[in-house]
């Protein structure tokens, strides 16, 4: 039962003890509605007044009866509030433990800080992706939108190396700063990269000056929501139909058309061999797009021929089967 219907609940039993206690009084007294609950009222509060009239010997009986009411009634509510205190106290101290509990099993996950617009939306698709993460927040009052969402998290300030170490970031994959401001953004990456040299972060710049700074202090991937945005309504204009084909793309909810970019690990046995040889196109109707190469550069609509390395990453369209059969292959699990 929840806490409105609780509170309706014990204010009608109270006001029905009322009437009771007015009532007897009245039959059995014969007192008016006034006298009788004014004697109902001090009776239960136990104010120690005096009697309004002289009482009869069945009128006394019914008082006893009423204080007995009253005191029960009152040690009632009481019980309810101390249960209501202890158990949200207990909740609150085990569902946190539970947490914590989670939070140290995770390994190669993504570290979100902020849970604002940006950084639930980034959730969301998270989320529909399957991956590990938790989320860094400081504002306390987003915390019940957090438990709705069934977020693992963390309250208190990303840029607070305490907060980063529990979220496990020495063992993370990456690490995604949205914070509103860009001299937090910038600070959490130089916090990050000390804790860990290795891992991947991608930063929020609100000003387009932040970028080089963003970069300067270790980013490895700045994106700017303010540019994005207006190169997404300037191409929705000018290329509306490759819009559309990369909303369908890109979108997890409503077709299986999906681009994705697959490792390739030294344990493949597609090293060393050709794109006609693995048949990646034959068996799994994948489309290979782009091959991205180690030292950063692309080879877009590769031929045939074309040969597959360790370390390469391959961009290919397809649907979401033949993607993770593909995955299988190129980057096995050990």
């Amino acid at each position: 039962m929840d806490r409105t219907k609780q509170i309706i609940l014990h204010f009608s039993l109270f006001v029905c003890l009322i009437i009771f206690g007015a009532s007897g009084y009245m039959m059995i007294e014969k007192w008016s509605f006034m006298d009788a609950l004014y004697m109902t009222v001090i009776t239960f509060a136990t104010v120690g007044y005096g009697e309004v009239h002289e009482i009869s010997p069945e009128g006394r009986l019914f008082t006893v009866i009423l204080i007995f009411l009253g005191v029960g009634f009152f040690l009632y509510v009481v019980g309810i509030v101390i249960q209501f205190l202890v158990e949200g106290r207990i909740r609150h101290v085990l569902g946190r433990r539970i947490l914590d509990k989670q939070i140290s099993k995770l390994k190669n996950h993504f570290i979100i800080c902020g849970y604002g617009r940006m950084g639930r939306a980034l959730c969301r698709y998270l989320i529909q992706k399957h991956l590990d993460f938790i989320v860094i927040e400081q504002n306390p009052k987003r915390v019940p939108v957090i438990n709705e969402d069934g977020v693992l998290y963390i309250v208190g300030a990303a840029t607070d190396e305490a907060n980063l170490i529990k979220a496990g970031i020495e063992g993370a994959k990456g690490i995604i700063s949205v914070l509103g401001a860009d001299a937090d953004n910038v600070f959490l990456v130089l916090i990050a990269k000390g804790l860990n040299p290795d891992i991947f972060v991608v930063a929020r710049a609100n000003q387009d000056e932040t970028e080089k700074t963003l970069y300067a202090a270790g980013t490895d991937k700045v994106v700017s929501p303010f540019a994005l945005g207006a190169r997404r309504v300037a191409h929705a204009i000018l290329r509306p139909t490759v819009i559309h084909f990369l909303e369908l793309a890109f979108s997890d909810e409503n077709t299986d058309i999906h681009v994705e970019e697959i490792p390739v690990s030294v344990s493949s046995r597609l090293v060393n061999v050709s794109l006609e040889e693995s048949k990646l196109r034959h068996d799994f109707n994948l489309i290979v797009i782009s091959i991205g190469k180690g030292d950063g550069t692309m080879c877009f609509n590769p031929k045939a021929s074309h040969r597959f390395e360790a370390g390469d990453t391959l961009i290919a369209v397809g649907n979401n089967k033949g993607l993770m059969q593909a995955a299988k292959i190129l980057n096995p699990t050990p």
